[in-house]
């Protein structure tokens, strides 16, 4: 068995015995992994009281070369999540650990994706704006996935879509359809121009400008549709977090 250092946000834990735990966690080397940590729930060990859901931490495990559980032999607590009573935050927060564990394989790595969740949850730990920070997150990792939908040529025929008010975005298709392509597709939703602009900033992961991005609240519940509709797509139901997520 090998035994590796990583950092890693922790997505889920579950109870195995009176003294153990298994949890799914994101590490930024290794991408997903399911881990066992022995002895997790006694109030002293090598874990420091590091496991909490959304904490981010140093570990220590022992990868097994079989289908069998990796073994968690240490934890050290780099930062706990606590947006400080904002339950706004607290919610988007499960989000982003909800969409890392169901789009993310095992030790498929994303350092990139892990640098923007953890980004994420520092800023809604400091209590910086739940709606703006979960845009980010989910339109980067959608660009680092290769999930990322076609903002400007349409997703059929590839044809350049000239910029006007109103566009047509195909859910099921992935993106911006032009007028011809349009015709008898299902789950079609109208786009603002606006809105498509503010998504293609969100997703550009080569600079920071996305922060000075003004967002009115008529082009914020527009956005949040569109995402909510795709993401349940990818996942094949809606976030469990949808209905909170319809009020960011």
């Amino acid at each position: 068995m090998a035994k590796e250092k990583t950092t890693a946000i922790i997505l889920r834990t579950f109870q195995f015995s009176e003294t153990s735990l298994v949890l799914a966690v994101f590490t930024r080397e290794f991408g997903k992994i399911n881990t066992l940590a022995k002895g997790a729930r006694r109030l002293k060990g090598p874990f420091e009281s590091a496991l909490d859901l959304l904490t981010v931490c140093r570990i220590v495990f022992l990868r097994k070369s079989s289908e069998a559980l990796d073994i968690m032999t240490e934890a050290k607590l780099v930062r706990r999540f606590q947006p400080d009573r904002n339950l706004s935050n607290l919610y988007a927060g499960y989000y982003v650990v909800e969409l890392l564990n169901e789009l993310t394989d095992d030790y498929d790595p994303h350092p990139k994706l892990f640098d923007i969740a953890d980004e994420a949850l520092k800023n809604l730990s400091e209590g910086k704006s739940a709606d703006r920070e979960i845009l980010r997150f989910e339109l980067g990792m959608l660009n680092i996935l290769g999930l990322l939908p076609s903002f400007e040529m349409c997703v059929r025929c590839g044809c350049r879509i000239e910029s006007t008010d109103r566009v047509a975005f195909g859910q099921l298709d992935g993106g911006v359809l032009c007028k011809k392509c349009r015709v008898g597709r299902k789950q079609v939703a109208s786009v603002s121009s606006g809105a498509l602009r503010i998504m293609v900033e969100m997703a550009n992961l080569d600079r920071q400008t996305w922060r000075r991005v003004e967002i009115d609240s008529r082009c914020r519940g527009e956005l949040r549709g569109i995402l909510n509709h795709y993401f349940s797509n990818l996942l094949g139901r809606r976030p469990r977090m949808y209905e909170y997520l319809t009020k960011l």
